[in-house]
């Protein structure tokens, strides 16, 4: 039995994921994987991606695997990373595309008006590099991972979450945006803990021994 399978939809380069992955649980059987079946015998599902939505949206449909990540989403420990967080939502400014609805709220494109920082300098999109999160509450996932820890992004969308419950992270570029939600056995974010060295490494670490509750032992 497969223990952890990375959802593949031909979206983005997914070996960087699984090496990291291999990096914090050599013993681990973990399968890069279009396979419905696969996605669905595995005990944990880590669903990443780049590029747009839409295309992602699209591929996933083509390929036939809405519903088995819809029934991970449900049923056991599920990692969403970068567009991987956003799919989760209802809908997306890009596209105009309706995600997958596992959780309530909206991608939105980082507004151009907003783009300055505090000295008055213009602001690039999409936000690239490195910037620090602020942790919300407590989670497994968060475990031995020091508050403003610093996480690699890319992207030029972020989510608005409509249940501030769901808020498990926050980062700035340049206003507060939320980077990392959790729902029960749901931990997703936008930033990529596969290039976060350190940091990403043993959030990743930490979904591996994960047992799907919000709340265990920090």
């Amino acid at each position: 039995m497969i223990d952890i399978a990375v959802v593949d939809y031909g979206m983005g380069n997914l070996r960087s994921v699984a090496k990291a992955l291999e990096h914090v649980a050599p013993d681990a059987k973990i399968s890069v994987t279009d396979s419905a079946q696969q996605i669905r015998e595995a005990k944990r599902v880590v669903f990443p991606g780049q590029g747009a939505m839409p295309d992602c949206m699209r591929e996933m449909e083509a390929r036939g695997l809405r519903k088995p990540v819809l029934e991970a989403a449900a049923a056991k420990p599920f990692l969403g990373i970068c567009i991987g967080l956003q799919m989760l939502f209802e809908w997306s400014e890009e596209g105009g595309v309706e995600g997958l609805g596992v959780l309530p709220g909206k991608v939105l494109r980082f507004p151009k008006d907003a783009m300055v920082n505090g000295k008055g300098a213009k602001l690039k999109v999409p936000h690239m590099g490195w910037n620090q999160v602020e942790q919300k509450g407590t989670h497994a996932l968060w475990a031995g991972i020091s508050p403003g820890s610093r996480f690699y992004f890319v992207h030029s969308y972020f989510v608005e979450a409509s249940d501030v419950q769901q808020v498990a992270g926050v980062s700035r570029y340049p206003f507060a945006f939320t980077c990392a939600v959790a729902c029960d056995n749901i931990f997703a974010v936008q930033f990529h803990p596969e290039k976060s060295q350190s940091a990403g490494l043993r959030l990743l670490a930490n979904f591996v021994n994960w047992n799907g509750k919000v709340q265990v032992g920090v």
